[in-house]
C-alpha cells in the first residue's frame, strides 16, 4: 500500500480506480505538471521528544522579529485580559460544535445568546446572529439581506470610504449572487451625501453600506443618511468598529436597518489576520433575513431558564439550493472570546480603552504635524487612526521603523500615510517612534 496509515486494502484501491476509470493512482494526478510532483521521499526530521519539540518551536519563534504595531486598517492591537485564554481553553468550550441538541448544548447556547445580546447593546439593534467569519463577509451578508428584503431590486451602493478589503469581499459576493455594485463618492474624506442621493435617484437600489469610522480613521457624520436611503426604498447598513461604539453614536442611533463589522477589536489578537469573528445585527422586522442562527431564552418544563436555537436557516442543511447564505459553520468560539472580553471590560472598561486610544493617537498626530514634514489631509474628528500627507517616502519610513522594532506606517491608495494608536501603546513607545521618524525626515 502507498501509505500504512490508510485503511484501504489493495482490493479497495482497485475497485475505486475502476470506478473512476483510472488504471493507476498516478493516473489520478495526470493533470498535475511533472515538475510539481514529489521526487523521492519526504524530507522529514528524526523523531523528537516532547521537550525537544518545544525547544524547536522556541527556536523558530525566536527567528521572528517582534514589532510594536502602530497600524490599523481593520485589524487593531488591543489588549486582552489573560483570563480569556484560560476560559476559552475549557474543554466544554474548545470542543463545542453546532448546538443542534439544546438539551446537551446549554453552555454553547448560553454564550451565543450573551454574545448576541451584547452586540445588540453595542449597536442599538433589536436582534443579532452568530457564526459570521469576519467583518468583510458580514458586510457582504448585510447586502445580501438587503436584496432579499427588497425582492425585486439587485443594486447595492458601497461607500468609497470603506476599508479596501471590505469592498473587495462584498464585490466578490455580489459577482456570484447577481448583485450590481455602484460606488458612493467621497467628499472631504467622508461619504458624500450628494453622491448618495444621486445614486438613489434611479429607484433601483436595495441596500446601502457606509462605514461608521472609515478607512481614513474619520468618524463619519451620517446625519440624514437613513432618511435619504429609506426615501429611496432601500435599507441602510453601517459597518462599525464595535469597540468604538462604547463612545460614538451607534448604527441604531443613526437610524440604520443593519449593523455589521468585525469583532476583532474586542481584544482578539492580530494573529497574522485571524481567526476573527464578524457580527451582524438588524431591526426586528428583518430578523428572518439574517443568515446563520439566533439563540433565544425560554423556560423548560420545570420553569428553569433555558436556551434554544430560536431561528436558523434550515434550508442551509437540507435544501441547499434554496439557501440564502452559506454561513452555517461554527465561528462561535471567537464569539465566546468577544463575549468574555466584553464581560470583563464592561461599559467603563470599553470607554477607558477608547479614552486611552484617543489620547495616544492625538498625541502622536500633533507631534508628527509639529515636525513640519507631515500635514493634515482632512480636518475631521478621528478616534485612534489617522492619515497625514508627507513628502517622505512611505517605504523609507517603514524600513527605518522596522529596523528599530516598529510596524508603521501604512500607505493608502492616495499616497497618504496612516498611523494608529491603541491603549496598548505607551507614551514612551510613541516618543521612541517619533525619535526614529525624526532621523528619517
Amino acid at each position: 500500500m502507498g501509505c500504512p496509515y490508510f485503511p484501504h486494502t489493495e482490493e479497495d484501491l482497485k475497485r475505486m480506480l475502476e470506478r473512476t476509470g483510472a488504471v493507476s493512482l498516478k493516473d489520478l494526478f495526470s493533470d498535475v505538471p511533472e515538475e510539481f510532483m514529489l521526487k523521492g521521499e519526504f524530507n522529514l526530521p528524526d523523531a523528537m521528544s516532547e521537550m525537544e519539540v518545544l525547544e524547536k518551536f522556541r527556536q523558530l519563534d525566536a527567528l521572528d522579529k517582534k514589532l510594536t504595531v502602530f497600524c490599523g486598517a481593520g485589524a487593531y492591537d488591543h489588549y486582552a485580559p489573560a483570563v480569556i485564554q484560560y476560559l476559552l481553553s475549557r474543554s466544554e468550550f474548545q470542543t463545542a460544535y453546532t448546538p443542534y441538541q439544546a438539551e446537551i448544548s446549554q453552555g454553547t447556547l448560553r454564550y451565543i445568546f450573551e454574545f448576541q445580546s451584547m452586540v445588540c447593546s453595542l449597536t442599538g439593534m433589536d436582534c443579532a446572529n452568530a457564526s459570521m467569519y469576519d467583518g468583510a463577509t458580514a458586510a457582504a451578508e448585510a447586502m445580501m439581506m438587503s436584496v432579499a428584503a427588497s425582492r425585486r431590486r439587485h443594486r447595492i451602493l458601497l461607500s468609497s470610504t470603506l476599508m479596501p478589503q471590505v469592498l473587495a469581499v462584498v464585490r466578490t459576493y455580489a459577482d456570484y449572487h447577481g448583485m450590481e455594485v455602484s460606488m458612493i463618492g467621497q467628499e472631504d474624506g467622508q461619504t458624500s451625501a450628494a453622491s448618495l442621493a444621486q445614486e438613489l435617484a434611479s429607484g433601483d437600489v436595495a441596500g446601502v453600506l457606509v462605514p461608521g469610522i472609515n478607512r481614513f480613521g474619520i468618524i463619519e457624520d451620517l446625519s440624514g443618511f437613513a432618511d435619504t436611503v429609506h426615501a429611496g426604498g432601500a435599507l441602510l447598513a453601517v459597518y462599525s468598529d464595535p469597540s468604538s461604539l462604547a463612545v460614538i453614536r451607534t448604527p441604531g442611533e443613526w437610524g440604520a436597518d443593519i449593523a455589521c463589522g468585525d469583532a476583532q477589536t474586542l481584544g482578539m489578537p492580530l494573529s497574522f489576520g485571524g481567526p476573527y469573528a464578524g457580527f451582524l445585527a438588524c431591526r426586528k422586522e428583518y430578523m428572518r433575513k439574517l443568515p446563520g442562527r439566533i439563540v433565544g431564552a425560554t423556560r423548560d418544563a420545570q420553569c428553569r431558564r433555558a436556551f434554544v436555537l430560536t431561528l436558523q436557516a434550515r434550508e442551509q442543511h437540507i435544501r441547499r439550493e434554496k439557501a440564502t447564505s452559506n454561513i452555517c459553520s461554527n465561528q462561535s468560539l471567537m464569539a465566546l472570546y468577544a463575549t468574555v472580553y466584553m464581560s470583563l471590560m464592561g461599559d467603563e472598561g470599553l470607554k477607558k480603552v477608547n479614552d486611552l486610544s484617543y489620547a495616544g493617537a492625538h498625541y502622536l498626530h500633533d507631534r508628527l504635524v509639529a515636525t513640519g514634514c507631515f500635514e493634515d489631509v482632512f480636518d475631521k474628528p478621528f478616534l485612534k487612526e489617522f492619515v497625514l500627507k508627507t513628502d517622505v517616502p512611505a517605504d523609507q519610513l517603514q524600513r527605518a521603523l522596522a529596523e528599530e522594532g516598529f510596524f508603521a506606517p501604512l500607505q493608502t491608495e492616495e499616497g497618504y500615510v496612516s498611523f494608529c494608536v491603541t491603549e496598548k501603546r505607551s507614551r514612551e513607545e510613541i516618543d521612541r517612534l517619533l525619535a526614529v521618524i525624526r532621523t528619517v525626515i
